[in-house]
């Protein structure tokens, strides 16, 4: 059995513990969890989370919030997407990146992750990191949704490595350090 499999054999025992549902982690931290793993395994990772929320029975729910999705929803909200690639033709990619960012703020990703009430056994469940680079850090979403969802956990899927301090995206790109999360496994 490979390393991810292992892995993500231990991810519901650990998510179906009451203990992590009622987000009562070591010295009551937030309970940010990121799952790293290797992008090789992005298919096995993104599979086993969707049939893991598909199956009935369990005493958790995830609330998914694909990052890349809720990009798209704003750019089509803000009637940018049919002229992104006009932009970057005619400006280059620095310049559409730079304008990117100021028009997708993170405080409309976070507008687009909240939802109430938490229930018992809802977890946030963020996807889409690797497909939303470089429009979106996660460390920047991080630091904008703990206190948001600071009675629930939060996983991060993150096709990369994260060592407790910093977050480096396909084991390639080092993002801004994090150092609340914790490794989920």
């Amino acid at each position: 059995m490979s390393d991810i499999k292992d892995r993500l054999a231990k991810v519901e025992e650990l998510i179906s513990d009451e203990k992590f549902l009622t987000n009562k982690g070591v010295a009551n931290e937030v309970g940010i969890h990121i799952f790293q793993y290797d992008p090789k395994d992005e298919i096995t990772v993104r599979s086993f989370f969707e049939e893991l929320s598909q199956s009935a029975g369990k005493p958790f729910r995830f609330v998914e919030c694909d990052l890349f999705e809720i990009f798209l929803q704003i750019c089509d909200e803000k009637h940018l997407t049919k002229n992104i690639e006009k932009t970057e033709e005619k400006r280059g990619k620095d310049y559409l990146l730079t304008n990117i960012h100021k028009a997708v703020p993170v405080e409309l990703y976070v507008k687009k992750m909240q939802y109430e009430p938490h229930e018992q056994g809802d977890i946030l469940l963020i996807t889409g990191v690797g497909k939303v680079y470089p429009f979106m850090r996660s460390h920047t979403v991080l630091n904008n949704i703990q206190h948001m969802f600071s009675d629930i956990p939060v996983i991060m899927l993150y096709p990369g490595s994260y060592d407790g301090q910093s977050l480096k995206l396909f084991s390639k790109f080092t993002d801004d350090n994090y150092y609340r999360a914790f490794n989920l496994i």
